[in-house]
């Protein structure tokens, strides 16, 4: 699995003024470490000015109790981040703070800006400069550019919703104590908002995170919306509406934790949909499903209900292997499979196997399990994978390698079956997902299954991709 979310925001108010933020929004941190593992941050408002730490790594390794308890202040904001617009260093780690005469705030952002680059050119005109590559820090000059016309943060955010083009959910707190959080029009990516008692409210991407701090998911932030939290309440407000919606489809294949609730769809019930539903279009005549660790566990116990196959754990993950997918090379690629997955050579040995996992992107990593699995005496292993193929990049937040370099763009899925060395292999249909994710294809973003992107502008993608490209390296 090479797909990389960019990342996971969180914003926490206490009406108590005398409570700090800090501890609640490191514990809900930790419930998003999935969706970053390269770098992390929090910030907090102390009455008197912003301050803050982030440094890359893990949150159990950037934050202790004695930083906590310097990050004092009833409002705060934490990121943990994957980069998919620029190189991971800590000039580029989030929260990302930006000062001028006139501004001084503090914002995490989830997403891709599309646009980012005319962004830049325009705001270099009038005087701005930049010391990343990132998109998060033109965001940040955007919004300060507006607040130049402007001291009212909604109305600032609320032009800035016009201006951009993707995807963009963040949260921001100011120097005057305030909480915002804002969900692009089409909302690509989930932002939602909760309560943990009567005084404290929370923003967060997934519910997950809420429900992690003991509090109550109650519900999305609506895309084009933005909330203001102060001393005086909340405050919701519409700044954009959009004929359709977009939410990744991604969410509800992998990204999201599966206890999460994304627009009143339960993401560990979408999963299993999706292997029943592959399970109809592509069954397998086997002995076991072993599903690829973690991210084909639901579909997998959806695939085998279905069929009425039990699922065992062909396969062992080594849980202390982050970050193994940023290896160069083939051969360290393999390397690094050996070292994260085992197979279970007596549950898997003389068995005619069905390999369930959520996607196939360079088709390297699986066509070492599949060779892992048949190493350990499987007769045979039918590939089943709960996403339709990927025949696009995606540049609205998530770090997909280049067209040219999508197994799927290239080769049929027969094609790839022989590559990988399966002895079968089935995708998910169109419809099977969406029907799966029970949202609806209105409200979904199927760009990297289709290539047509619901984008304000189609983007010069070729321009785009030697941009993010040359970026990275």
């Amino acid at each position: 699995m090479n797909i990389r979310e960019k990342c996971g925001v969180l914003g926490v108010y206490h009406l108590d003024a005398k409570t700090h933020a800090s501890s609640a929004i490191c514990e809900g941190a930790y419930a998003l470490q999935h969706r970053g593992q390269e770098s992390c941050g929090i910030y907090t408002y102390n009455g008197k000015g912003l301050i803050g730490h982030k440094a890359m790594g893990l949150v159990q390794d950037v934050f202790n109790q004695e930083i906590l308890s310097k990050l004092t202040g009833h409002v705060g904001i934490g990121h943990v981040r994957y980069s998919t617009t620029a190189k991971s260093t800590l000039a580029e780690a989030q929260p990302f703070y930006y000062e001028s005469p006139k501004a001084k705030f503090v914002l995490a952002f989830n997403g891709t800006v599309c646009n980012f680059l005319e962004i830049r050119k325009q705001l270099e005109k009038t005087g701005h400069s930049f010391i990343t590559e990132t998109d998060t820090e033109v965001l940040a000059h955007l919004i300060a550019e507006n607040l130049s016309e402007t001291k009212d943060y909604t109305e600032a955010l609320s032009k800035c919703m016009q201006q951009i083009d993707g995807a963009c959910s963040l949260v921001l707190v100011n120097d005057r104590g305030e909480l915002y959080g804002m969900r692009d029009p089409l909302g690509f990516k989930p932002l939602s908002i909760g309560s943990i008692d009567e005084n404290t409210l929370v923003i967060a991407s997934e519910s997950a995170a809420v429900e992690t701090l003991g509090g109550t998911h109650k519900g999305d932030i609506a895309p084009g919306s933005i909330i203001k939290i102060d001393k005086q309440g909340t405050i919701h407000t519409c700044a954009a509406k959009s004929d359709r919606h977009a939410l990744c489809m991604f969410e509800y294949v992998y990204f999201a934790r599966p206890d999460s609730v994304i627009h009143s769809i339960n993401v560990y019930e979408a999963r299993m949909r999706l292997g029943r539903n592959l399970a109809k279009t592509h069954p397998a005549d086997v002995d076991i499903i072993v599903p690829v660790p973690d991210s084909g566990k639901t579909a997998a116990s959806g695939y085998a209900e279905e069929l009425g196959k039990p699922v065992v754990e062909g396969l062992i993950k080594n849980r202390y292997i982050w970050r193994t997918f940023i290896m160069p090379g083939q051969e360290l690629r393999e390397l690094s499979v050996r070292l994260k997955l085992n197979p279970v050579k007596s549950l898997v040995n003389g068995k005619d196997v069905a390999l369930i996992d959520d996607s196939i992107v360079r088709g390297t990593t699986m066509r070492r399990i599949v060779r892992l699995l048949k190493h350990a005496g499987a007769k045979t292993v039918h590939v089943r994978i709960s996403c339709p193929p990927i025949i696009s990049s995606c540049y609205m937040g998530i770090d997909f390698p280049t067209r040219g370099e999508l197994l799927a763009s290239t080769m049929t899925p027969e094609e790839i079956g022989k590559f990988i060395e399966a002895d079968s292999l089935g995708y998910q249909t169109l419809d099977g997902l969406i029907e799966g994710i029970a949202l609806g294809k209105d409200k979904l973003c199927t760009a990297c299954l289709t290539g047509e992107y619901p984008l304000k502008k189609r983007p010069d993608l070729k321009t785009l991709e030697v941009e993010l490209g040359a970026q990275r390296r």
